[in-house]
C-alpha cells in the first residue's frame, strides 16, 4: 500500500502559490472545470498511427498512445469536453485512417473526440519546425543569439512558418463556434493567434501557453521577425508563461518593439489593435502520483545499472537530458572534472550516470554538441578512470519511463544544470520518484523550476565551475536528516502543484475570460475587429 505520510494534505499549500508564481492567486474559490467546447492546438499529436510491418498494409496499423507529459495530461481533458485536437500528423499511417477532412475519432476504443491532423511536406517540416522554430525561436528564447540562423535561409523558413500557422488557423476555423475555447501550445504557433482571431467568432476565446523562456529585450532585438511575432501573440485573449520574469520580459519587448501597443505593467494587460491580451503565469507540474507509484513498483534498477557499467554499490549522481545546448551538459562535465580533481577519495566510490537523448540531430549546433559531449566524457574517463571504474557513464540508449523512475529513486544526487530552461520537468520527476526521501536535487538557478524548488535544492550557477563542483560535494556530504527534510518539502511542492493543478489554473483563467466574452470589464477588455 502506498505510503502518503509525508505527502501534503489535499488542498494544502503551506502558504505558497500552488502554481509557483509570485502574483496574487487569482484562481482561489473558482471551480475551473473544463471548457464545453475545447480546441487544442499543438505540434505533437496525442495519438499516432503506424504501419506495424512498415509496408503500408492497412491490416497492420497500430496506434501509439501518449506516454506522459502534457500530451498525456491533456488527453482526458479533451475527452471530457468531446473536443477537438489539431496537430501535425507525423505517423506513416496517420492519413490512412482519417476521413476526407483529415479527421479521426480518438481514442480508438472510445472515440471521445476529434483529432484533426495537418499533413506537412518534408520541406514544410524542415523549414517550419527544424528551421524557424528551432534555429531562430529556440536559440533566441534561450539567449543564444549567436546560434540564430542569420543567413538567407531564415526568410524562407519564416514563410513556411507563416504558411503552417495559417494552415493550423484554417483548421481551427473549421471547428470553432462562439462557445469555443482555443488553447494553443508553445512556440511553434507564434503567428497563429492573430490568424485564428480573424476567422472565428468574436465571442470565442483564444489562449496560448508559451512553454519556453522569453528573452530579454536586448536579445529579442536579434529576432528577424520581431514585430510579426509580437503582433501574432497579441491575438490571444490570454497568454501564459511559467514564471513572472518571462511575462515581464514579454511586456518590456512589446513596449520597446511594437508601436501602438499600450502595456499596463501593474495589471499585466496589453492593449493592441482594439483587443486586450491578459498575461498570466503558472508553473507547469508533472503527474506526480504516477511517478511516485511507478518508482515504488519498478524492478530491475540494479540490473540496468550493471548493464550500463555502474556498480550498484557506488554513490550515484544522475543527469537526464535531451542533448540540447541549453541544458548545460558541457558545463556539468567541466564541474565533474573539477570535482574529481578536488576529491580523489571519491574515485571508485562515486559514479555519474548521464542519460542523454539525441535531439534535432539534423541541426549543426546539435551535431557539434553531441560530438563535444562524447569526446569530453571519453577524455575525463581516460584521465580518472581505472580498469574497474569509470567516473562518468554516458548512454544515449532508450530508457523506459519505468526504469527512469527507478534511476531517479536510486540517485543520491540529481543534477539539473541548464543555462536557461523554461521550467524543467525532470527536476519534478526526480522529486516525485524520490519515495525514500534521501536524494538531493542540485538545481540551476536559471530554470523556471528553481523559482518553485530552489529553497530546498542545492543551487548552482552552471557557468561557475568551482562553485558547481563544491555544490556537488555539498549534496553528497549532506546529513541524512537534512536530505530528508529538504526532500519532504520538495515533495510537498511537487505534489501540491502537479500537472492537474496547472491545467486547473489555466482553465480557471480561461473560464473567467470566456464567461466575460463580449463585455468590457477588466477581465477581457473590449475587442474590435482585428486587421
Amino acid at each position: 500500500m502506498r505510503n502518503t505520510e509525508h505527502r501534503p494534505p489535499d488542498g494544502s499549500d503551506d502558504g505558497r502559490r500552488a502554481d509557483g508564481g509570485n502574483r496574487p492567486d487569482e484562481t482561489e474559490g473558482d471551480d475551473p472545470g473544463c471548457p464545453e467546447s475545447l480546441i487544442v492546438v499543438s505540434n505533437r499529436q496525442p495519438y499516432r498511427h503506424e504501419y506495424e510491418d512498415g509496408e503500408g498494409d492497412e491490416g497492420s496499423i497500430v496506434v501509439d498512445e501518449p506516454a506522459g507529459g502534457l500530451t498525456a495530461g491533456l488527453d482526458p481533458v479533451v475527452r471530457e469536453a468531446n473536443g477537438t485536437w489539431i496537430a501535425w500528423g507525423d505517423g506513416d499511417a496517420d492519413f490512412a485512417v482519417t476521413d476526407d477532412d483529415d479527421c479521426v475519432a480518438v481514442p480508438p476504443d472510445e472515440e471521445s473526440y476529434t483529432l484533426h491532423r495537418i499533413e506537412l511536406s518534408e520541406e514544410a517540416v524542415d523549414s517550419y519546425y527544424y528551421g524557424f522554430s528551432n534555429q531562430v525561436l529556440w536559440p533566441l528564447c534561450h539567449e543564444f543569439p549567436d546560434l540564430i540562423d542569420d543567413g538567407d535561409a531564415w526568410a524562407n523558413d519564416f514563410e513556411w512558418y507563416r504558411t503552417v500557422n495559417e494552415r493550423f488557423a484554417d483548421a481551427v476555423a473549421e471547428h470553432a463556434t462562439a462557445e469555443s475555447v482555443v488553447w494553443i501550445q508553445d512556440y511553434h504557433f507564434g503567428l497563429a493567434p492573430r490568424l485564428i482571431r480573424r476567422q472565428i467568432p468574436e465571442a470565442a476565446t483564444i489562449a496560448h501557453f508559451w512553454h519556453i523562456p522569453w528573452p530579454t529585450p536586448e536579445t529579442f532585438a536579434e529576432c528577424p521577425a520581431d514585430e510579426e511575432l509580437l503582433v501574432g501573440l497579441l491575438g490571444n485573449d490570454l497568454l501564459g508563461f511559467h514564471v513572472d520574469r518571462y511575462a515581464r520580459l514579454f511586456m518590456e519587448c512589446v513596449e520597446q518593439y511594437l508601436d501602438g501597443a499600450v502595456v499596463d505593467h501593474d495589471r499585466w494587460l496589453v492593449d493592441y489593435d482594439g483587443g486586450t491580451t491578459r498575461l498570466v503565469t503558472a508553473a507547469m507540474g508533472v503527474d506526480a502520483d504516477t511517478y511516485d507509484e511507478t518508482a515504488r513498483e519498478v524492478e530491475g534498477t540494479d540490473a540496468l545499472l550493471e548493464r550500463l557499467g555502474v556498480s550498484p554499490e557506488v554513490t550515484l549522481g544522475l543527469g537526464v537530458d535531451r542533448l540540447d545546448y541549453s541544458k548545460g551538459i558541457p558545463e556539468r562535465l567541466a564541474a565533474l572534472e573539477r570535482f574529481f580533481e578536488c576529491n580523489p577519495d571519491r574515485h571508485g566510490e562515486f559514479t555519474f550516470l548521464q542519460k542523454a537523448t539525441p535531439s534535432r540531430t539534423g541541426i549543426p549546433a546539435y551535431e557539434r554538441l553531441g560530438e563535444l559531449v562524447r569526446s569530453e566524457v571519453t577524455r575525463i574517463n581516460s584521465r580518472f578512470g581505472t580498469d574497474d571504474w569509470q567516473p562518468i557513464v554516458y548512454t544515449e540508449e532508450y530508457v523506459s519511463r519505468e526504469h527512469l523512475c527507478g534511476l531517479y529513486r536510486r540517485a543520491d544526487a540529481m543534477v539539473i544544470s541548464p543555462l536557461l530552461d523554461g521550467m524543467n520537468l525532470v527536476a519534478q520527476e526526480f522529486v516525485a520518484s524520490s519515495v525514500d526521501e534521501d536524494g538531493v536535487l542540485v538545481l540551476s538557478e536559471h530554470t523556471g523550476a528553481h523559482e518553485r524548488l530552489g529553497a530546498d535544492a542545492v543551487t548552482i550557477d552552471p557557468t561557475d565551475t568551482d562553485a558547481f563542483a563544491a555544490a556537488l560535494e555539498t549534496a553528497l556530504e549532506m546529513p541524512a536528516s537534512e536530505r530528508r527534510r529538504r526532500m519532504r518539502n520538495l515533495r510537498e511542492d511537487v505534489f501540491g502543484a502537479d500537472l492537474e493543478a496547472w491545467m486547473d489554473s489555466q482553465f480557471a483563467a480561461i473560464g473567467r475570460l470566456h464567461c466575460s466574452s463580449g463585455s468590457d470589464d477588466d477581465e477581457r477588455g473590449a475587442r474590435t475587429t482585428l486587421v
